[in-house]
């Protein structure tokens, strides 16, 4: 097995970043023909997710399906329980099979790191599993 991370500097209080081409480079440098990468967000106010990666609306629909969530009347004192709501209902991993060097990502898919909590430096850990063909 082998870990990498990968830092993610967000800009807006929420978005939605596009990191599969991270993930891709990482694939190569670590030369992974076959295997699992595990995608994990080491944060409760930040999420991950697979989606549709070529309409950039996408990313706004689910932000905007997700502000369902901003009501105002959480316990947690500091503010920002609709940020750890959305993180829940995301997750904080994914794992994506890869054959022969490539993700088996469908068509339209990517990995989505999301932020509701920012602007934030984050970090976004990964772990490889390879097999043998």
């Amino acid at each position: 097995m082998k870990d990498n991370s990968i830092s993610i500097k967000t800009n807006k209080k929420e978005e939605l970043i596009d990191i599969t081409s991270k993930i891709k480079k990482l694939i190569k440098k670590e030369n992974l023909k076959n295997g699992l990468i595990n995608i994990f967000v080491k944060h409760t106010t930040a999420g991950i997710t697979i989606n549709e990666n070529a309409d950039p609306d996408v990313k706004d629909d689910i932000l905007k399906a997700l502000g369902i969530f901003d009501r105002k009347n959480y316990k947690h004192a500091e503010g920002n329980s609709p940020a750890h709501v959305k993180s829940s209902l995301l997750g904080s991993s994914v794992t994506v099979p890869v054959k022969k060097g490539k993700m088996q990502l469908g068509t339209w898919q990517g990995i989505m790191f999301a932020e509701f909590d920012g602007p934030r430096n984050r970090e976004v850990v990964t772990e490889i599993i390879s097999y043998p063909k």
